[in-house]
Parts: structure tokens; C-alpha cells; sequence
């Protein structure tokens, strides 16, 4: 018996994603340029995702826990993997040898451990020293405090790169990233022998371009937007689209959704598609009568989200459309060429990374290379 597909479907371009990485390595060079796939490759799948970039040229991939180190190194037997959240509490350092892992320590205690590691197996195994620069997160909290432990552990911890996070490289015209600028420059100063990586995604695109020796982007390898409020420069690799199931008219005065969020102020017709926020919408995507909401594209054409989100299923307002366009079956594009991503994202008052790593296990995922 055959299975029926879902009514959400997932179409993912690995071209697209391998062309947004030649894209942005050729932009932070000479520095190299790593790829950051974390979260599942930013919900698009791992295992479809690294490959597709070591085969673009990636060589070195960051990952955020232990875990998806080790699902990392299984489909990438030769790359250079980097651990961000460093040596969580409670895990073996052993695990991260044995997988060829590199933490990124940010602390004196994680770097205790790794050091005792490398004492206790005689190996001094790389590892990433990684300095808070503003993010107040994670990571040595001052070039002081990473001096003192790199006075007594040194030799032993095998640092093959210092690291820091940008807290707002998206927005150009921040005065902090200037001031994160200054401090990673001095800690480059105060350990001249390492490497040095500092830019995300947005900060490739900074004026100052502050790449040093390796770039680390993540959500502009997925499509998303590095420089908002300017064109896209990244290709779109994900397009949601789901079917519409149902199409009815409503009279001015009435409402759709729960708790009549939205009310109809002339003859409405409203199609119902199946997906909601247990698919990983947003909520908050439909307008209400208070603000607008997100569109959607139904036969390249743009239509509202109206009402709340249901937990299966989202109203769009197809008033507007040809009759002809619409009916039960037709799909409709949530985001992908039509309607970009980071539109969507905020026009239902989200970010795009919370929409790409949110995305439900009920979508049928097709992968196009």
C-alpha cells in the first residue's frame, strides 16, 4: 500500500546551499571559511547538508554539542570539527578524542579538564580557546582571565584557534561591534600563534571585514538574509509549501480563527491549508484586526494570513485571487522564492532562524542537488 505524502512539503536545494558557501568563502578570503551546521543543519538535515558542503569545498564544520559532533564526524570522516558549547558539564572529555572532536573551552574549569586529559592520555588534542567578548555567554570572560589560564595549562591544551561571538554584526551601524572588534584584536595580539575566527555570517558583509583567519557562517549558508534591510545576497535553499484543503466565504462581521482574533470586513473567501504551529509556524503568522500579518504565494500571487494558527491547520485570505487559482490540492508557498524567508519570518514576529530550526518532522522533505 502506498503511503500518501503529507500536505506540507519541505523542497530543499542543496545547489543552492553549495552556492551560498563558494559565495561567502570567496567573499572572507583570504581567510578560509568554515560552515556552521548545528541544529540539524539549521533544520534541513545534517546528513544531507554536510556533505553537500564538504563537497563545496568545506573543510572545517562547528557543531553545538557533543552529539551532533559525533552524528558530524560519522558523515565527514576528514573534517576539522569544532564543538561550540564547549565541554559540557557531566560529558567525558574522552568522548570528544575519541570522535576527533574540538571543544571550544571558555572557562578555566573546562580548560582544567582538558588539559588533565591530555596528561592522563599523554596526547595533547586541539581544542579552541573561545573569549566573551560582549555576548556575556559563554566563553573566558576577559582577555585577563584567559591569560591566567593559559599561564598554567598552555602546554597541555593543544589550542589550535581563539574564537569569539558577535552580539550584533547584522547591524552594521552598532557601536559594539566596533568595541568587539578592538578586543579580539588584543587577545590576536596577546597570543599571536593562533588563528583567529570572529565572523558570523553577518560580519563577512561588516565594512571593517573582521574575518582574521576563519569565517564561521551559519544562517546565510540556508538562504537567510546577512545584511537585513539590503537585497538578499545568499540564493533561497529552503521553500515551504502546503496544501490548501478547504475554501469557503464569510460575510463582513464575521471571524475566523480562535478567539476572533480577525473579522471579515466584506465578502471574504478564506482557504484553509494544512499545517500550523505543530508543523512549526509561528502562532502569531495570521493578522488579527489590531496589526497585519504574514503572506502567503498561491499561484505567485501574494495573499494574508488571517486568524491565529491553529495547531494543524492556517487561513489565508484569498479574496483577492482568481477563483480558478484556488482550490482544494493547490499549494501554497509559505517561503521560498516568492516570499523570502526573513519576510515571512517577520512578518510573523519571529526570526528566520526560528522558523528554519523549528520546522516540524511531518513535512515531506525534497531534496533537490
Amino acid at each position: 500500500m502506498t503511503v500518501p505524502e503529507p500536505p506540507g512539503r519541505l523542497t530543499i536545494d542543496l545547489s543552492a546551499l553549495a552556492d551560498n558557501y563558494r559565495a561567502l568563502a570567496k567573499r572572507a578570503g583570504p581567510g578560509r571559511c568554515a560552515a556552521v551546521v548545528k541544529a540539524s543543519a539549521y533544520g534541513i538535515g545534517l546528513d544531507r547538508a554536510a556533505p553537500a558542503l564538504w563537497a563545496a569545498g568545506a573543510r572545517t564544520f562547528f557543531v553545538a554539542h557533543l552529539g551532533e559532533g559525533v552524528a558530524a564526524r560519522g558523515l565527514l570522516p576528514e573534517a576539522g570539527i569544532y564543538v561550540l558549547n564547549g565541554l559540557e558539564a557531566g560529558a567525558d572529555p574522552a568522548d570528544y578524542l575519541a570522535h576527533r572532536l574540538k571543544p571550544a573551552i571558555g572557562s578555566l574549569e573546562e580548560l582544567a579538564r582538558w588539559s588533565e586529559l591530555a596528561a592522563r592520555t599523554g596526547r595533547r588534542s586541539p581544542c579552541a580557546l573561545h573569549l566573551d567578548t560582549g555576548m556575556s555567554r559563554l566563553g573566558f570572560s576577559s582577555l585577563d582571565a584567559l591569560r591566567a589560564a593559559m599561564a598554567s595549562h598552555a602546554q597541555a591544551c593543544g589550542a589550535d584557534l581563539l574564537m569569539s561571538h558577535f552580539v550584533s554584526s547584522e547591524a552594521p551601524g552598532d557601536p559594539l561591534n566596533a568595541i568587539q572588534i578592538a578586543r579580539f584584536a588584543e587577545a590576536r595580539a596577546a597570543f599571536p600563534h593562533l588563528p583567529g575566527s570572529l565572523a558570523n555570517s553577518s560580519a563577512i558583509f561588516l565594512p571593517e571585514r573582521p574575518i582574521h583567519d576563519l569565517a564561521r557562517p551559519g544562517y546565510a549558508l540556508y538562504g537567510g538574509n546577512p545584511t537585513p534591510g539590503r537585497e538578499n545576497p545568499m540564493r533561497p535553499v529552503v521553500t515551504l509549501s502546503v496544501a490548501v484543503q478547504q475554501i469557503r466565504t464569510i460575510e463582513p462581521g464575521a471571524t475566523c480563527g480562535y478567539n476572533a482574533q480577525w473579522t471579515a470586513k466584506r465578502p471574504t473567501r478564506l482557504a484553509t491549508l494544512l499545517a500550523g504551529y505543530a508543523d512549526g509556524l509561528p502562532r502569531g503568522a495570521g493578522a488579527t484586526d489590531d496589526r497585519p500579518g504574514a503572506e502567503v504565494a498561491i499561484a505567485g500571487r501574494r495573499c494574508p494570513l488571517v486568524g491565529r494558527v491553529s495547531m494543524d491547520l492556517t487561513i489565508a485570505d484569498v479574496t483577492d485571487l482568481p477563483e480558478d487559482t484556488v482550490r482544494p490540492g493547490v499549494r501554497a508557498e509559505m517561503f521560498g522564492a516568492t516570499i523570502p524567508l526573513d519576510d515571512f519570518a517577520a512578518r510573523s514576529g519571529t526570526i528566520g532562524y526560528r522558523l528554519l530550526t523549528g520546522l516540524g518532522p511531518r513535512y515531506a522533505r525534497r531534496f533537490l542537488n
